[in-house]
């Protein structure tokens, strides 16, 4: 190669160097924009711990760097107000007047404010065998849940289990409850749950345990035989111990899906067992009441369970709820302006962006209603950057135009082997998915409430499953359908359904799917097919106004796979083009 191709090559080979470092430099977010952000400290639930982690993880992407410390809500709240963190995370809002004689948290009216962050589920992961094989599908009545925690039931064959379990026979081994050793959120859900359905057994337990004064608490009295341990994690992690067969603790539903274990169906009021799924949680969480009262602070957004507990829902989970942040209004304790502004791009993202990701993660996202309202609150952060966020592009699989929560309209019913009664369900719970044998007599037909039931006839000596009947007005039963019975056997009752005026379960009845009466709001059927969904009676569809916007990356790139792509097309560049110069510059024409 001449001088002058050389340096022609040289030049050539320069430029394309220039060109990509330019082209490296515009993908690369302005340092100023980083620098802009502050490091933001926060501290709680445990129970939201999975949600809020993911969370953290995924805002670094636009140069946000939050701390996060799982200790439990008692912590997160005594270390807010001792301000010592910059937020909080609480699965309950601040005790002024606890219950169970623990010092009175009396934070500065005006100080904070609350904004649901996630709802989910209170869980009971288990670790038992039935044979040497996993159970999976366990069942539990709200009673026996209460019993076993209160060291009433203390053995896996109890015949009060056996009853909630029709088709398992249950091992002669010990219950070894795995309870919070920590002030807890997860603990005051629990306990309170239990002082609203189950108060005789809950005050019964407190006095045994040593307790004076009890009702909701956030720390959990320990007798003989329980185990206790900090954090939702620890008590899942004592749970999935292969040491731990006969262990039970109450965690967030996450938990159980991480560790891949399952969780027990809980009996609601419509007579069903039901998991936590996020789809059951929506569905449970239309009968929340939230407080609206933006006059006061101290419960704005907060939530009242007790419709939760009593909702005739089929899809019902009654230990459903929402968890907090606890945002600064004023400077205070190490919380600056400067802090605020990171800390309001990093709620801006949990209430929009984040929320998208909350089901795979065991969470249900937070309806259109409440985000609208905690956008509003963010504005109340010293030092946030107010964004106008479009709330169609939050793509939050809950929002509709009208303001119904999608994910809980269209969630699916139960099956009808979910039902209480003489059927169980083979099918795995939580992040178990394997099924687990059932007894051939306990084997109903695998449909789901409201599903025409197919004429097909029950096992030799057994029966064809029953479905909901038909639902009377005040709660009587309705008309009965013609079940196929089996060899030897009779067709199988099925619950009936709720009729107006009345939240029990009606007389058991056989047969086929009667039209059930929508009186109530909870379930809309044909008369005609029999076919059932869900209505969204109950559901608040009142939508607060706001004008919220997506975060957006400092680089103003969309996507981190965007920015890899065309990093790699510039890699091969850098390959290829000199190559292709140098053999172009090399040929004999180009010598000369």
């Amino acid at each position: 190669m001449t001088g002058r191709s050389t340096r022609r090559f040289r030049g050539v080979f320069a430029a394309v160097l220039v060109l990509a470092s330019a082209a490296a430099v515009a993908l690369s977010p302005p340092s100023s924009a980083q620098e802009s952000y502050q490091r933001i400290s926060g501290e709680g639930s445990s129970w939201a711990g999975p949600a809020i982690d993911d969370m953290r993880r995924n805002v670094k992407q636009f140069g946000i760097t939050v701390d996060y410390s799982a200790t439990g809500s008692s912590a997160g709240r005594t270390n807010f107000l001792n301000g010592i963190v910059d937020f909080a995370a609480s699965d309950i809002p601040f005790q002024r007047s606890p219950e169970d004689g623990s010092r009175p948290e009396t934070p500065e009216i005006g100080s904070y404010a609350y904004i649901p962050v996630t709802a989910g589920g209170t869980a009971f992961m288990y670790n038992l065998k039935v044979g040497g094989r996993r159970v999976t599908n366990l069942r539990l009545s709200g009673e026996n849940v209460a019993k076993i925690f209160t060291g009433v039931i203390t053995q896996w064959n109890d015949p009060a289990l056996a009853a909630d379990n029709p088709g398992l026979d249950l091992p002669a081994r010990q219950i070894v409850p795995v309870v919070r050793s920590d002030g807890s959120g997860s603990t005051a859900q629990f306990t309170g749950w239990l002082v609203s359905r189950h108060q005789g057994i809950w005050n019964d337990y407190c006095g045994r345990a040593g307790r004076s004064a009890c009702g909701e608490t956030s720390f959990y009295p320990v007798i003989s035989g329980m185990i206790a341990k900090n954090g939702d994690f620890g008590v899942a992690g004592q749970v999935a111990q292969s040491s731990s067969e006969g262990s039970i603790g109450y965690v967030n539903y996450s938990y159980a899906l991480n560790n891949g274990f399952p969780v027990a169906r809980v009996l609601n009021a419509a007579g069903y067992y039901t998991e936590p799924t996020p789809e059951n949680v929506a569905v449970s969480l239309l009968q929340a009441k939230i407080n609206t009262d933006k006059n006061n602070p101290a419960v704005y957004l907060t939530q009242d369970l007790s419709g939760v507990y009593a909702d005739a829902d089929p899809r019902n989970y009654q230990l459903s709820s929402y968890s907090y942040f606890i945002l600064p209004t004023t400077v205070q304790g190490q919380f600056t302006a400067e802090k605020g502004r990171t800390l309001g791009a990093y709620t801006y993202y949990a209430m929009c962006q984040a929320q998208e990701r909350s089901a795979s993660l065991g969470y249900s996202p937070i309806p259109i209603n409440l985000v609208q309202a905690a956008l509003e609150q963010i504005r109340l952060i010293p030092g946030v950057e107010v964004q106008n966020i479009d709330i169609a592009k939050c793509n939050n699989p809950t929002f509709s135009t009208d303001g119904t929560n999608t994910l809980a309209a269209n969630a699916p019913m139960p099956y009808l082997c979910d039902a209480q009664g003489p059927f169980q369900c083979p099918f795995g719970s939580a992040g178990a998915t394997e099924e687990t044998p059932v007894k051939p007599a306990a084997i109903g037909i695998l449909v789901r409430f409201g599903e025409p039931v197919p004429a097909t006839s029950g096992a030799a000596g057994g029966s064809a499953a029953g479905t909901p009947a038909a639902a009377g007005t005040s709660g009587d039963g309705g008309e009965a359908g013609a079940g196929a019975g089996g060899s030897g056997g009779s067709a199988a009752a099925g619950p009936g359904a709720a009729g107006s005026g009345s939240d029990s379960v009606d007389e058991v009845a056989t047969g086929a799917v009667g039209a059930a009466d929508t009186g109530g709001g909870d379930v809309a059927c044909d008369p005609e097919t029999g076919e059932c969904s869900a209505s969204a009676a109950g559901a608040d569809t009142s939508v607060l106004q706001a004008t919220p916007t997506v975060l957006a990356t400092a680089s103003g790139w969309g996507s981190t796979q965007t920015l890899i792509v065309i990093v790699a097309f510039m890699v091969l560049a850098l390959i290829l083009v000199p190559a292709l110069l140098w053999r172009r510059l090399a040929r004999p024409e180009a010598r000369t």
